[in-house]
């Protein structure tokens, strides 16, 4: 695993723990990690991360809308 040091101006209000949150929801909704991955990072559990991804504005279905069309049209 990857060891990431930012510097972070005082007068953002961010602690670790929400860095670590924005980061692994972005990743989570770019594709780069899978949920499990990012609550990992996150630091908190699969089910806690998936309920707060609507607080980032995030879907849980995280593939295109395509194929959210063709599985659905296929079932």
């Amino acid at each position: 695993m990857k060891t990431v040091t930012l510097n972070i101006p005082d007068n953002v209000d961010l602690d670790d723990h929400e860095a670590a949150m924005l980061i692994a929801t972005k990743l989570y909704e770019q594709g780069k990690l899978s949920l499990g991955q990012a609550s990992e990072l996150a630091g908190i559990t699969k089910r806690t991360f998936a309920e707060l991804l609507e607080k980032y504005n995030i879907s849980i279905f995280n593939y295109p809308p395509s194929d959210l069309y063709r599985d659905v049209a296929n079932a």
